[in-house]
């Protein structure tokens, strides 16, 4: 079983041995030939009565590395947190394999679980009625750290978390965006080699999110934890992770690093201005050569904006312009970010 949350929800964890612990966790030992994560052929179906099944997760395939910082998107439905359940062991899957440090999900889930943690969205995954220097207690214990052994480095944690002050008071009493640092604090202090932040910056003002996100960019560099973030929020992702998973409708649409997803797209944005205007029928045959063509009129100026599925277009876009009578004035790429990037692959249904 797996200790309940404040509210009787579950959360990932399970005793362990107590292991050497420095300033910040040391997972040199890993084995790096054993992925951290590996899903072969995971599918979820959620049967419903007298309808047909929803497919929440459909045969996916997936390998984390130790040390990698992965980010985690899609719309609402693709099976983001079902896919985190799975491997927690929260949600029995319909079929295919989970191994977490090599070990099997299903058929050996106690070792599994001592090596993976998690902040759930919208779960309770602290309890409210007692102190954030408790709440670390209570949960690295249940993993079998010590807080004699290891206190040193779990008031490390309450300090680069900006806890220390307020450490000793009870945790209802503080605000939401201390209470989710209390609980991506709990998560870490169990020293595991997979950690899942579930919409960690959800609720949170502008400066604890930017703050909340300059310490775990800080994690990522200090560790060889592999940590899963998923989010809506794409500047979380941009910001903190490397590595992007896009997934939509329980599979996995794009795998790429956050630079090479941008440079994409970076390639076949474009803006030009014209000094002129142009007729409807060249815009309408701009249309059928680009992507998300918009067109805006200012003075004596038209600007248009769109994508190319390839640089060669760029080409037949200058040709219609110029038989439209138009001059042009200035050609330039736009700078794609991470949401546009996302956009246009959920749109797409993938890369091409």
């Amino acid at each position: 079983m797996l200790p309940p949350g404040g509210d009787g929800r579950l959360v990932a964890g399970r005793p362990q041995p107590a292991r050497p612990w420095k300033e910040a966790p040391d997972l040199s030992h890993a084995v790096d030939a054993v992925p951290v994560l590996e899903i072969q052929g995971l599918t979820k179906l959620f049967r419903r009565r007298r309808k047909p099944p929803v497919t929440a997760v459909d045969n996916l395939n997936l390998r984390l590395e130790a040390g990698e910082v992965v980010g985690l998107l899609g719309p609402n439905g693709a099976g983001k947190t079902t896919i985190i359940k799975c491997v927690l062991g929260l949600v029995r899957p319909t079929s295919g394999v989970i191994r977490v440090a090599g070990h099997d999900v299903r058929t050996e889930h106690s070792r599994a679980i001592e090596h993976a943690s998690a902040v759930l969205e919208g779960a309770r995954n602290t309890y409210w009625r007692m102190t954030p220097r408790e709440n670390v207690r209570f949960f690295a214990g249940l993993h079998g750290l010590d807080w004699r052994t290891h206190r040193e480095h779990f008031e490390n944690l309450l300090e680069r978390f900006g806890l220390s002050e307020r450490a000793d008071e009870l945790l209802l009493n503080l605000s939401t965006g201390m209470k989710q640092k209390v609980a991506v604090v709990c998560a870490l202090a169990k020293q595991t080699q997979l950690v899942f932040l579930d919409e960690p910056t959800l609720g949170l003002d502008i400066e604890t999110s930017l703050e909340l996100r300059s310490i775990l960019r800080e994690m990522a560099r200090e560790t060889r934890r592999t940590i899963v973030v998923s989010s809506h929020d794409m500047d979380v992702i941009q910001d903190v992770c490397r590595r992007v998973i896009i997934l939509k409708q329980g599979r996995v649409v794009a795998d790429d690093t956050v630079e090479s997803l941008l440079d994409l797209f970076r390639t076949r944005s474009y803006r030009i201005v014209l000094s002129d205007g142009l007729g409807g029928e060249v815009l309408q045959e701009l249309e059928k050569v680009t992507a998300g063509l918009s067109v805006a009129r200012k003075s004596r100026q038209t600007e248009l904006e769109f994508s190319l599925p390839s640089a060669e277009g760029l080409y037949k876009v200058i040709d219609l312009v110029r038989e439209g009578g138009a001059v042009i004035e200035t050609i330039t790429q736009r700078e794609p970010d991470l949401e546009e990037a996302f956009l246009r692959v959920i749109r797409d249904g993938g890369l091409k």
